[in-house]
């Protein structure tokens, strides 16, 4: 593991996971990034996303059966 002064002393390399518009900031800034375009299951219902969690649950490899 990095000691503090050498981390802080590398180059930034970012993995940037969801708002596109900060990756875009940083690479006008000259920044590598790695944009992953994710957003939360359901679209972040939690209702949704815990029915979406039972169905998969209940399938073969699944904890239900």
């Amino acid at each position: 593991m990095m000691e503090g002064r050498a981390l802080l002393a590398a180059d930034i390399r970012v993995i940037n996971v969801g708002l596109e518009s900060f990756a875009l900031d940083l690479t006008e800034r000259g920044v590598p990034v790695v944009h992953v375009d994710w957003v939360p299951p359901a679209g972040g219902d939690p209702r949704r996303a815990a029915l979406l969690a039972d169905l998969d649950d209940d399938g073969p490899n699944g904890n239900s059966g």
